[in-house]
């Protein structure tokens, strides 16, 4: 009697093995499928970008080299930090820093931080996961485009805004 009591004991929990062990399988394959993108971040700062700095130019002839900073100091508006930082997927992170200290407007001294030797190659990312062998993400869009906006609505007793201009409230002529 002891004997079929533990037999029962035992068939119910192999069911319960033979249920949860796929399962736990499923789990950790899929845990492995993971897809991980580059993840580029901040300024992009090459080394020609740098060099073309050069003491005496206007804050406006350094937005024409480097762009807009992504970072002003909010006690000291005249320091200018652009950072770049990626964090390759399956890879290491790459980080540069340039900052700039101007005097009034003019650019007095040049920072750098971080490896300028090389320039660093951003991949691009295309689509929202990995590439499918043989597929056209351009053959997946609508071949027109979609009909523009009413310029009137003639229910609603106004106009649509059109470009940033504010709808009016006086009923359209009829």
């Amino acid at each position: 009697m002891i004997d079929r009591i533990h037999d029962s004991e035992e068939r119910t929990q192999m069911q319960k093995l033979i249920k949860t062990l796929p399962l736990v399988i499923a789990l950790t394959m899929a845990g492995g499928c993971v897809y991980k993108r580059d993840l580029p971040q901040g300024n992009y700062i090459t080394e020609g970008m740098v060099q073309q700095l050069q003491p005496g130019m206007s804050r406006s002839q350094v937005i024409d080299v480097m762009g807009r900073p992504l970072l002003e100091a909010p006690f000291n508006a005249n320091q200018w930090d652009y950072v770049f930082r990626l964090d390759e997927a399956y890879g290491g992170v790459q980080q540069r820093r340039v900052t700039l200290t101007f005097d009034g407007e003019r650019l007095v001294n040049v920072q750098r931080e971080g490896d300028f030797s090389e320039d660093i190659e951003l991949r691009p990312q295309n689509g929202v996961g990995p590439a499918i062998e043989g597929a056209d993400p351009m053959g997946e869009l609508p071949a027109t485009q979609p009909e523009a906006a009413p310029e009137a609505a003639p229910d609603a007793g106004g106009t649509l805004p059109q470009g940033g201009e504010p709808a009016t409230t006086e009923p359209l002529a009829q």
